[in-house]
């Protein structure tokens, strides 16, 4: 990789003001709980076009770390997970907070939530280069395979319902079909309509879903009586106390937190196990072999520590999988798969040729940015809790001018703008219905890839079925597809039966 050149177009003082700016703005949609890191790069990425690619990215990595680091203050604080990778933080954070340690929980948050990312970083620089020579061989057949092993991950855990997931995901590759032919270069499913000719634009859809969407769910679940309860709770103003661990603390905290940040960053690899999941799964691990593990959900520096290096150490797993591969493991990755693709690169194999000194930039982007998170979080610690203090009301009215804006600014056009508001209203009814949003834009963003290398393979064969079967690695995706989408089911039937025993 070329490191001087990434350095050199890094280093300047417009590409670390913008990297500053999307770790502040992180932040606060991170601790304001009801918002996600997914919803705010949603809205920005648009606004990014007028940026060069090393600006825009900047900010939304910024945005991207910060957020998850930030839903750790209001679990710490008001025991709400921020987004739903802070949910195991909660248990020991808020705790400690009620104990008289609320400055040393939010220091840890901080602390060892830059630890996972830088450390999953590193994990990023050393293996995306071998995984992306083996990639390199891949064909159509094998395209079409990652493409729908991509789908098939975030179908696998839609709800817990593989029906619903596969309804949502096929519903977006049929929409995706609407434009030119990529093959034969005619107009199809246009209705006449010349503003269909480019298809159904991307962007539009995914911020309508995950920003108005989410406003107006917000809006129908308002519950004004638990709002208040949540207002006491960030009224009670509890000393916070010193902030950095001692010494002792840090050196009993390594190993875990070691151990953390390499199954965080290995479950961060996995398409669709986001930050929730490995949280989880380390915490659980992490308590079986701690020394204390009584001490683990009743206010445990060391639960906390773990849970707040996993849901970071899953950022650059996820990375790994989206760059080499090309495969949008969560909707967060997808979105910045768009990013790329609207700069003109395509993640995967060939970008590792082609843009090789850009990936270097992406990971001395994710290192400066924890960087950013650990001076910004440690100077406001104490002064996080005036976050949570935002009005519901005021947020949704900003999310929602950020929505229009954001539509309208990708071709000025309000037709995105009408695409954004219908895609609201549909991810509004996803929400009620039990269905979520993720494999719809997974399968509008993934359609064409999926299309396109499936006829490219038919037209090599002639028309045989027999070349997606004969292809060792095409073969095992193959099966890994079928192994995410049956798990769940054998899962929820083996619970079944265990209850009935």
């Amino acid at each position: 990789m070329e490191w001087g050149v990434a350095f050199e177009q890094i280093l300047h003082l417009n590409v670390i003001m913008y990297l500053i700016i999307g770790a502040i703005v992180g932040t606060v949609v991170g601790a304001l709980p009801g918002l996600s890191a997914t919803m705010a790069i949603a809205i920005l990425t648009p606004l990014t076009f007028w940026l060069s690619p090393n600006e825009g990215f900047a900010m939304l990595i910024g945005v991207w770390n910060s957020a998850i680091f930030a839903g750790g203050i209001s679990a710490i604080l008001v025991n709400t997970p921020g987004t739903p990778a802070s949910i195991m933080q909660s248990l020991d954070g808020y705790k400690l907070y009620t104990k008289g340690q609320g400055g040393l929980a939010l220091g840890i948050n901080v602390i060892y939530s830059v630890f996972g990312g830088v450390f999953s970083t590193l994990m990023l620089m050393f293996f995306s280069f071998p995984i992306a020579r083996f990639a390199i061989k891949f064909g159509p057949t094998e395209y079409f395979a990652v493409a729908l092993l991509g789908m098939s991950m975030m179908i696998a855990v839609s709800e817990k319902s593989v029906a619903k997931g596969l309804l949502v995901g096929l519903a977006g590759v049929l929409i995706s079909t609407i434009g030119i032919d990529p093959i034969l270069a005619v107009k199809r499913f246009t209705f006449g309509s010349t503003n269909l000719i480019a298809g159904i634009t991307f962007l539009p859809v995914m911020i309508g879903m995950f920003g108005i969407g989410e406003v107006l769910n917000q809006i129908y679940e308002r519950n004004l009586e638990v709002e208040a309860l949540e207002e006491a709770k960030k009224k009670q103003n509890l000393e916070l106390g010193r902030i950095f661990p001692t010494k002792k603390q840090f050196r009993a905290l390594l190993r875990p937190a070691l151990l953390a940040g390499a199954i965080g960053s290995f479950i961060g690899a996995i398409p669709a196990a986001g930050g929730d999941i490995a949280s989880i799964i380390v915490w659980g691990q992490s308590k079986k072999i701690s020394k204390h593990p009584e001490e683990y959900g009743e206010g445990s520096i060391e639960g906390l520590a773990v849970a707040s290096t996993a849901n970071n150490a899953v950022l650059g797993g996820a990375l790994t999988t989206m760059l080499t591969l090309g495969i949008p493991g969560d909707a967060v990755s997808a979105i910045l798969i768009g990013s790329l693709m609207m700069y003109g690169m395509q993640p995967g194999p060939k970008m590792f040729t082609e843009n090789s000194s850009f990936i270097a930039t992406i990971i001395i982007l994710m290192l400066l940015a924890n960087f950013v998170i650990l001076v910004l979080g440690l100077a406001t610690a104490k002064a996080s809790a005036k976050v949570l203090n935002v009005r519901k009301e005021t947020v949704w009215v900003a999310v929602s001018l950020f929505c229009i804006v954001g539509a309208f600014s990708l071709n000025n056009s309000i037709f995105d703008v009408i695409i954004m508001l219908v895609a609201g209203l549909v991810g509004f009814l996803f929400k009620r219905g039990g269905f979520v949003p993720g494999p719809f834009i997974l399968g509008l963003l993934l359609g064409n890839l999926l299309e396109s290398n499936m006829r490219r393979a038919l037209v090599m064969s002639r028309g045989s079925y027999s070349i997606f079967f004969t292809r060792p690695i095409t073969l095992v995706i193959f099966i890994l597809i079928a192994v995410s989408l049956l798990f769940p089911i054998i899962k929820k039937q083996f619970t079944k039966a265990k209850r009935i025993q």
